[in-house]
């Protein structure tokens, strides 16, 4: 098999009215950044300048790109380096509307995911890869995996939304929201892309990478999946982490 990198770069946009719901034919946006270059020196040269300007902004995103993915089979081999660079303490809401905090996932290992539950169409998909991996190191390995669910959208996302969302996919889905910046911050943490776009009042789409983490029972992540990984392509990634790790 081909190898493959992530997390996904691939991102989603996704509309959070009422009007704009209705059109899930949408597919998922790229995040496109725009560079003018403007330059005072003679025309000769605003071409090269343009240029050099060009590849040193694709020399920084491909830098920042390389310090956030691990590639497919690499463990974590880029993500511990003297200690973890994904990650870090966070402090949230249940769907119960308690206060959770990193501590509390200690001694479990966890399958962290990060989403909203107004995505149409890769978040729904995603959250059935999750579980149908989950289950199947459950019942065929007797291994057992926490999936926990972050929300980028708590202005929609409130724990009782939350809660009943995360229900039709699997009640054991630890589902977690909080402050705009409690989120933000946790999503700084673990490297993770969203934005609102196209704002207009309380109506506006958003852009996000879907990204899932596993965490190991010391809350530190020693894995990276995106999009691309399908529920058996998950599964074994776990099923040889775990089996790595001393009990």
């Amino acid at each position: 098999m081909e190898e493959r990198l992530g997390p996904s770069k691939r991102v989603q946009s996704s509309n959070f009215s009422e009007s704009t719901r209705q059109n899930h034919g949408r597919r998922d946006g790229r995040l496109v950044e725009q560079v003018q270059v403007e330059s005072r020196v003679p025309r000769s040269y605003a071409i090269p300048a343009a240029i050099l300007g060009f590849a040193g902004l694709a020399a920084f995103v491909h830098y920042n790109d390389e310090r956030r993915v691990v590639p497919k089979g690499q463990g974590n081999d880029r993500v511990n380096v003297k200690g973890p660079t994904i990650g870090g303490p966070f402090t949230l809401i249940n769907t119960e509307d308690k206060v959770v905090t990193g501590k509390d996932f200690l001694g479990n290992w966890v399958l962290l995911y990060f989403g909203y539950t107004s995505s149409p169409d890769a978040g729904p998909e995603q959250l059935k890869v999750l579980v149908k991996a989950i289950n199947t190191l459950e019942s065929k390995e007797n291994l057992k995996v926490l999936p926990v669910f972050v929300t980028l959208d708590p202005q929609r996302d409130n724990p009782s939304h939350l809660g009943a969302y995360l229900k039709e996919f699997e009640p054991r889905i630890v589902g977690l929201t909080g402050s705009v910046g409690a989120i933000r911050q946790m999503a700084q943490e673990y490297r993770v892309y969203f934005r609102k776009i196209e704002e207009e009042g309380e109506d506006y789409l958003i852009e996000s990478s879907h990204d899932m983490y596993l965490i190991n029972p010391n809350m530190e992540v020693v894995r990276c999946f995106g999009v691309e990984y399908s529920a058996e392509e998950l599964s074994e990634a776990i099923q040889k982490e775990l089996k790595r790790t001393p009990a």
